[in-house]
């Protein structure tokens, strides 16, 4: 459905990014990878937001680790990205993401994200003016960052049962942040919007991804 485009973001790094939706969309979003890499399940995402009528585009991040990064979900594709994602630092994710947003045209912009990702999107809700929305799934490094100040509104997803992100740190970032949407979804676990994991919930998924539609038709139109 969609297609490989190649990017040039601000320092000169070269990077492929997947893209999909119509050219004549009035909004585009940027669809950010978790520590897997702009894998299937990312690519599936960009599909599915230009099936809602978007113009997508998911920058493959680990280019700047290695080119062609994409894993699975093994203990051993775990590892990995770990590894990849160590390797690149706050300013080479905002040049890149910054190159996709640009990719999109003059559109009104939404961000979205997973996992890393989901750290990601509230960065850049924090830290930069292009995006009139940001939608976070599960993003572990949130919590450690809830005092910054978004400059557009927020909506942050994340499962009751996840391991890796104690339902303690969610109340600080709903503590810190009253002012943004913050779902739990209950039974679900860390990855809970990816059908190619174990830890898939296809309610909560559903549930969530009906959230993320509304948001963005709710706060990129008004734009």
């Amino acid at each position: 459905m969609g297609e490989i485009v190649k990017l040039t973001a601000a320092d000169g790094h070269h990077l492929n990014a997947y893209k999909a939706g119509p050219a004549n969309a009035a909004h585009g979003l940027v669809v950010i990878q978790e520590i897997f890499g702009c894998n299937i399940h990312i690519r599936n995402m960009v599909d599915r937001f230009a099936a809602a009528g978007y113009l997508a585009i998911a920058p493959a991040l680990f280019d700047r680790a290695g080119p062609g990064i994409e894993l699975g979900y093994t203990a051993d594709d775990v590892v990995v990205g770990r590894d990849a994602r160590m390797k690149l630092t706050d300013a080479m994710v905002r040049h890149d993401v910054e190159a996709a947003a640009a990719a999109l045209g003059h559109k009104v912009l939404g961000i979205v994200g997973y996992c890393f990702g989901g750290t990601v999107a509230w960065n850049m809700a924090c830290r930069s003016k292009l995006f009139a929305a940001a939608s976070g799934w599960y993003g572990g490094g949130i919590a450690a960052t809830r005092t910054e100040t978004p400059h557009c509104p927020v909506q942050l997803h994340f499962g009751e049962l996840d391991h890796s992100i104690p339902l303690s740190d969610v109340e600080l970032i709903r503590a810190a942040q009253p002012g943004i949407e913050v779902h739990v979804y209950k039974g679900a676990q860390h990855g809970f919007g990816c059908d190619e994991r174990a830890s898939y919930d296809a309610a909560s998924y559903a549930l969530a991804q009906s959230r993320t539609l509304e948001f963005f038709a709710k706060n990129l139109a008004r734009d």
